[in-house]
């Protein structure tokens, strides 16, 4: 996909739309929609998040990064619009609902601290939230309803990948530890006699306990040996490591099958979708690009594509 909104900076370039907007702070023109130097900014940062310092890019880095975001920005603007003509924009309320909702994972006041400290802008924050509501409401309210799915479809499909279907041996675990032995072997007693993890956890706070699916190729040495002639109820004796000890109880056997075409249609309808709307939404981009006017400042476009641009611009007017 970036690679993708890149080449449509540089088919603008090279076609001739692209152009310097002409006022100080903004970037490139959607349809006379101004995106601004502060919006590339932002998202640069975001990407640079994990960068330290130790080496300042180069010019043609940079305009090669922002190039990459500013045809995000395009292609998000471009749906933004969409939406506003189809009376399907993004409300104040659903933002405020997202934001809040966003909050609610951290404690009172901390949302506000960790902004500060990323030296995130809250405005700029909100935008990408917007932006990022919209193209979520894009897909599900103009894209989805197109995506129609037939069992012929969907049997083909099935019939054609029939190897992702396939499910190899794996056996469903419940790992028991506990910092010493004897405190591991009540409960292992406690839970094959009560068979009640919750029951188990309860009274012995010490004891930690999760359930894991693995397959059998990629049980770990250890407990592959234990495991040896353990039926699905039983468990290994005692085993000791680095924290302490565990016991494995063994659940489940699930021996190797091939999903039937009942099991697998959850899988087939989701990969069918996902290459409907990628489908989809290329479509849609190719129309809303060739009716749309784009707009972009001169400086973003790569050396050679300026040069490029300039030697056509000559030879079209001689």
């Amino acid at each position: 996909m970036k690679r993708l909104l890149f080449s449509i900076l540089v088919l603008f370039a090279l076609s001739g739309c692209a152009s310097e907007p002409g006022e100080v702070g903004i970037v490139a023109r959607v349809n006379g929609h101004p995106i601004f130097l502060s919006q590339l900014e932002f998202q640069h940062d975001l990407m640079q998040a994990d960068y330290d310092g130790r080496m300042v890019p180069g010019v043609e880095k940079l305009r090669s990064e922002y190039g990459k975001i500013l045809g995000d920005l395009i292609v998000q603007e471009l749906v933004l619009q969409q939406l506003q003509r189809l009376d399907l924009a993004v409300t104040d309320a659903e933002l405020k609902l997202a934001e809040d909702q966003v909050r609610a994972d951290y404690p009172e006041g901390a949302f506000e601290q960790v902004l500060i400290e990323e030296y995130i802008d809250l405005k700029s924050w909100r935008q990408q939230l917007r932006y990022h509501l919209a193209v979520k409401k894009f897909y599900a309210q103009v894209l989805r309803p197109k995506a129609k799915i037939d069992y012929k479809e969907a049997e083909a499909y099935y019939k054609k990948h029939i190897s992702d279907f396939f499910l190899p041996d794996s056996l469903k675990l419940l790992v028991l530890r506990a910092p010493n032995r004897k405190l591991l072997e009540r409960a292992v007693d406690k839970y094959l006699t009560d068979n009640d993890l919750k029951a188990l956890m309860q009274s012995l706070g010490e004891v930690s306990a999760r359930e894991v699916i693995v397959r059998e190729e990629k049980l770990p040495v250890s407990w592959k040996s234990a495991l040896t002639d353990v039926e699905p109820g039983q468990t290994t004796g005692i085993l000791s490591e680095k924290f302490g000890f565990e016991a494995i109880v063994l659940l489940e056997r699930s021996p190797a099958k091939v999903l039937n075409p009942t099991q697998a249609y959850p899988l087939v309808e989701e990969a069918l979708l996902d290459q409907k709307l990628t489908e989809a939404f290329s479509a849609w981009l190719d129309e809303a690009l060739s009716y749309s006017t784009i707009e972009i400042s001169e400086h973003l476009i790569p050396e050679g594509s300026k040069e490029n641009n300039q030697d056509e611009e000559s030879n079209s007017s001689s």
